[in-house]
């Protein structure tokens, strides 16, 4: 049975760690299929989307894979996929820009260093406590604002907190300081402006907002960057493109 105080950590998380116990204990091996959603929730006495979230998180860990119309099963380590193996859609929004013909320009920027609280320690697989840089800026192209993105990035010892270091790339500061990030986890949602919002990218609060929430992992498979990103919708497009051979 899992614990419900309100000290305690979050019900996914913790199944998350029972699951995972199984596995590396190995009650439950390579190969096997886990039990049915249904099955764990009756077990753990949780809710469907409690058990949903503990198995995304571990299917993108690679302790688990998901087969179509047969099930969960935990992942043969023999099958894991190396870094090199890995197609990651990391783009800054510099390189982003270029892409499209255009000149990515940071209007602004705001660096310092924070203690993590529980909710960014928790974004990072961080302890509570640990340095933290939270980096704010807003970019454009011409004259338009198109982005406010607010960052959380482990603290590394080259990390300054001039905010004039911060008009640049922040993804090519990391890669000349040996921090190649190796995966990524994004989703996109809408949301209302909040006061911040609109003030930073100067639109009303009837303008639809773009939020792309992005946690990045380096070559070690650490945690390094927990960004939130509003993007004016009025003024901006996402574009994937995607091949696929069969």
């Amino acid at each position: 049975m899992l614990n419900t105080d309100r000290a305690s950590a979050p019900l996914y998380l913790q199944l998350k760690a029972e699951i995972k116990k199984k596995i590396d204990e190995g009650i439950w091996k390579p190969g096997d299929k886990i039990p049915p959603e249904v099955e764990l929730c009756r077990t753990y006495n949780v809710s469907r989307i409690t058990v949903r979230e503990a198995i995304n998180e571990l299917v993108w860990e690679e302790y688990l894979v998901r087969h179509r119309a047969k099930g969960t099963f935990v992942l043969d380590i023999a099958k894991k996929k190396s870094d090199n193996d890995y197609y990651t859609y990391v783009k800054s929004f510099t390189y982003e820009m270029s892409e499209m013909g255009k000149q990515a320009k940071t209007v602004h920027a705001e660096a310092a260093k924070m203690h993590a609280d529980s909710f960014i320690a928790d974004q990072l697989k961080m302890e509570e406590g640990e340095p933290v840089l939270v980096l704010k800026r807003v970019r454009g192209i011409d004259n338009e604002l198109l982005v406010f993105s607010v960052s959380y990035l482990r603290f590394y010892p080259f990390f300054s907190l001039d905010s004039a270091d911060y008009y640049g790339s922040l993804y090519e500061m990391l890669k000349k300081n040996g921090v190649r990030l190796t995966k990524i986890k994004e989703y996109l949602e809408a949301v209302k402006p909040s006061a911040e919002v609109r003030e930073r990218l100067n639109i009303s609060d009837d303008v639809p907002v773009l939020k792309r929430v992005r946690h990045a992992l380096n070559q070690h498979g650490n945690m390094v960057e927990f960004t939130e990103s509003y993007y004016a919708g009025e003024r901006y497009r996402y574009y994937v493109e995607l091949t696929h051979s069969v």
